[in-house]
């Protein structure tokens, strides 16, 4: 493979590398003949890796596979990870430090040491707890579709929604990584130069979250997009802007 450097893409929860595909075709157009390369990685059970029994694997599991997946890339690597991501990049990028050049979180989470994903999120609405993130509408008395469509499609056309929503759940993430893990890594991947993306219309990750976030993350940099949580989707040029500019100022 090529040795200059790449931008290596990770994606979020429920969803699998697909997930990027209108950011990595908006990067090539926009970057043209000098677009650097880009791959998109799977989580265990998701996307190219989906069928797999992950029942017994922990995020430190997942780390080492992904970490086996980037030893195959050769040359300089620019992380870039949305929503879930963010609990794997900065364990990831610690295992290859000496090759990665940038972290871009896109509208990332992370848990505080010691704490649980799905204790971060909670168990109410937003606002209702202000040590958990929260959930768009009641999370005893909504709908798993419902829910899906308010946290992901809130400002999707009804084309790019239908589409969005044929291609969600077919993707899982090992349990353990929501339910039991607490180690997350982000003291480890201090002195990585990172930036974080904000998405001011996400109806999963409020932007007061995602600043906090960004705070966790080490984050010397953040950018602010008029989009909701898939903006992957629904802004992949302006997100691909971003990233590219980014990608500039370390490649």
């Amino acid at each position: 493979m090529t040795d200059g450097p790449t931008i290596v893409f990770l994606h979020g929860g429920k969803q699998g590398s697909w997930v990027w595909d209108e950011v990595r075709g908006a990067i090539g157009l926009q970057g043209g003949r000098t677009a650097p390369r880009t791959i998109a990685l799977d989580v265990p059970g998701c996307g190219t890796k989906r069928g797999r029994d992950t029942a017994a694997l922990t995020l430190t599991d997942v780390v080492a596979e992904l970490s086996d997946d980037l030893a195959t890339v050769n040359g300089r690597l620019m992380l870039v990870g949305h929503s879930q991501a963010g609990t794997v990049l900065p364990r990831l990028a610690a295992e290859h430090r000496e090759n990665i050049i940038k972290l871009t979180y896109v509208s990332c989470s992370v848990p505080e040491e010691g704490q649980t994903l799905m204790a971060m999120l909670g168990t109410g609405r937003h606002e209702e707890n202000a040590n958990e993130v929260g959930w768009p509408l009641d999370p005893a008395t909504t709908g798993r579709a419902e829910m899906f469509e308010t946290m992901f499609c809130n400002d999707m056309d009804d084309v790019t929604k239908a589409g969005f929503l044929a291609r969600l759940g077919g993707d899982d993430w090992p349990i353990a990584c929501a339910s039991t893990d607490r180690h997350w890594g982000c003291d480890a991947a201090q002195g990585i130069a990172a930036s974080y993306v904000i998405a001011l219309r996400d109806q999963i990750l409020t932007p007061p979250w995602q600043e906090r976030f960004a705070k966790r993350f080490n984050a010397s940099s953040i950018s602010r997009v008029d989009a909701g949580h898939q903006l992957l989707q629904t802004r992949p040029h302006a997100l691909a802007e971003i990233l590219l500019a980014e990608f500039e100022t370390v490649a």
